[in-house]
């Protein structure tokens, strides 16, 4: 027999009945009913209920067991008594007697609690992360994680793609995000870089020839923490190709997602119309440029209805440049308790609140109700409702401003709405490509002009839309939102060395800087570099909503803190003085 188990806890059915068994695994539960002992023993793939009494040679040295000791036993495989049949359980038809036991591994008292669904602090949970993956759902989660790769790995392949590996260590680039600096031995005070994406060595693989072009790359950016972002490093499903559109891309990369989402979304509806939606039309729409679209509600601009009206407050808003009147249309939420409430969600977000109008039964029918209706009058409170396609026991609730300072909460308030009064359907994936997105933004108190996105795509207009006002310039770029998230980024990217000089110098970047900096691309694209583009898209995320889960560290094997810290690791530490003085640096301390 194998020196630690003849099958795993998940194993055994009534057909085993008789046999002579060996299993190894940890003690999940332990039960003692007056002299016959009950463990739940467990393993990687599943329970099995081994038992033990005094006639056991093993009943002494079963006693002494806990929780999370890690066991091997020997027994006898028996059938359980049809009243004790447990349905929910693979191995529920039988249980094994103990005849031999031998301690793998003991365990002190425990910090947390692997049995039951006890809720434990997220700092305990990280330090303790190694016990925390022994618990059930994670072990399903991190199952599901090495399943999904798996999947995208074979989808690749069956669309004609290979997969390529490309440097971990290599120079800073300018990705939206800070870069994780590493100090070179060698050549001293000077830094390598942890790529935040794979974006420069996939563009030169096309440039190389290659084709199709696709890696699970592990990404390092060194970012503020969010429920949805790692503060260090995650995965990607990375993938070029040449002699592409943007459309070609979204038909390579549309059937792995969908693929992946039938196949691993426990039969929850997939989209297969993915809409594309601008992104100045879904920051109007929806107030974000990834937005939820199992929510229907769709805002609307409203300010024709507000100008010269009674209220005043919207009125001389109106009177100033670059302001508008949205509404955010509330179907079955004509209440005034519900309407005070969304009044002070708004005030919560910081704003001084929302204006609502609803419609109720009246004496004449139905009628509109709320401060707004009575300044603005029953003319224009009608034009509203019909505008935006309301009835009785409906609402609408009002924003004004210049958009960039009240879109964000426009779009919480739409997913609030959409929450509460149950217009979003959340046994769906729903899709859709933003796209058209402006390359270049203005910092509102220097007025410089920057990237607002990848500074590699190519300019829709080429070097012509360069021409003019960078702030109307679009790229041919592109994300994947689903449910709220924002799953993949890509792009056509900018091959032409004039265009891309043209392109950096709007951003501040001089010649010699890009050629310093960019010098293997901008050299590459002057040797017949093709037309090429692609995308990424985020395993971790992916995965967290395959999982159904809120937090993307319910899915990765080891995350940091929202410190960025590994409290199991306990990095990041403190270099040695002789590590410092090899690599020629000094520590300043911080005020």
């Amino acid at each position: 027999m194998h020196a630690y188990r003849s099958h795993t806890c998940a194993d055994l059915t009534a057909a085993n009945v008789g046999e002579t068994v060996r299993l190894s695994g940890w003690v999940h539960r332990v039960r003692d009913h007056g002299g016959v002992l009950f463990i739940d023993l467990r393993d990687h793939y599943g329970v099995t209920q081994v038992l033990c009494d005094a006639d056991s040679a093993a009943f002494s040295a079963l006693e002494k067991v806990r929780s999370e000791w890690c066991i091997r036993i020997d027994g006898t495989v028996k059938a359980r008594d049809p009243e004790l049949v447990n349905p929910k359980l693979p191995t529920g038809e039988i249980e094994v007697y103990v005849r031999e036991l031998e301690v793998l591994g003991a365990a002190e008292e425990l910090p947390l609690m692997v049995f039951g669904d006890q809720e434990y602090p997220e700092e305990t949970r990280l330090r303790y992360r190694y016990l925390d993956l022994r618990r059930e759902a994670m072990q399903r989660n991190m199952a599901l994680r090495s399943d999904v790769i798996a999947s995208m790995r074979r989808r690749m392949w069956d669309q004609g793609f290979r997969e390529y590996q490309t440097p971990i260590i290599t120079a800073s680039s300018p990705e939206g995000a800070r870069d994780f600096l590493v100090p070179s031995r060698l050549h001293p005070g000077k830094f390598y870089a942890l790529p935040q994406a794979p974006q420069q060595f996939k563009q030169l693989i096309m440039v190389s020839g290659f084709d199709k072009y696709f890696q699970i790359a592990p990404c390092f950016r060194d970012e503020d923490p969010r429920a949805d972002r790692s503060p260090t490093d995650f995965y990607q499903l990375d993938l070029e190709m040449s002699f592409v559109t943007q459309q070609d891309v979204f038909d390579t990369i549309q059937p792995v997602l969908t693929g992946i989402f039938e196949e691993f979304g426990g039969g929850r509806k997939v989209d297969k119309v993915w809409p594309q939606i601008s992104y100045k039309d879904a920051a109007l729409w929806y107030g974000t440029d990834k937005p939820d679209l199992r929510n229907p509600i769709k805002m609307q601009v409203v300010s024709d209805h507000f100008r010269g009206s009674g209220f005043a407050i919207f009125a001389k808003l109106l009177e100033q440049e670059g302001t508008e009147i949205r509404a955010i249309p509330a179907p079955g939420g004509g209440s005034r308790k519900f309407c005070d409430r969304m009044n002070a969600f708004a005030q919560k977000e910081g704003l001084p609140g929302m204006g609502y109008i609803f419609w109720r039964e009246g004496e004449n029918g139905m009628e509109a109700a709320g401060p707004l209706a009575k300044n603005i009058g029953p003319e224009r409170t009608e034009a509203i409702r019909q505008q935006l396609g309301l009835g009785k026991g409906d609402a609408a609730f009002f924003l004004g401003g210049k958009p960039k300072a009240f879109e964000k909460v426009a779009g919480k308030a739409r997913d609030v709405i959409g929450e509460e009064l149950g217009l979003t359907d959340k046994d769906r994936f729903a899709f859709a490509w933003i796209v058209d997105f402006p390359i270049y933004e203005k910092d509102e108190e220097t007025g410089e002009i920057d990237f607002e996105h990848n500074p590699f795509s190519m300019p829709q207009g080429g070097m012509e839309a360069l021409q003019g006002d960078p702030l109307e310039v679009k790229g041919y770029q592109y994300d994947l939102a689903c449910n709220g998230y924002e799953l993949v980024s890509g792009a056509i990217r900018n091959h032409k060395p004039e265009i891309m000089l043209k392109a950096f110098e709007l951003a501040g970047y001089g010649e010699d800087e890009v050629k310093s900096r960019f010098g293997a691309l901008f050299n590459a694209f002057h040797y017949g570099a093709p037309p090429h583009g692609g995308c990424a898209a985020g395993i971790d995320r992916i995965v967290m909503l395959l999982a159904d889960e809120a937090n993307i560290r319910e899915v990765m094997m080891f995350p940091m803190n929202q410190r960025a810290e590994d409290l199991m690791m306990r990095a990041p530490s403190d270099p040695t003085s002789d590590q410092l003085m090899e690599l020629g640096l000094r520590i300043i301390p911080q005020d």
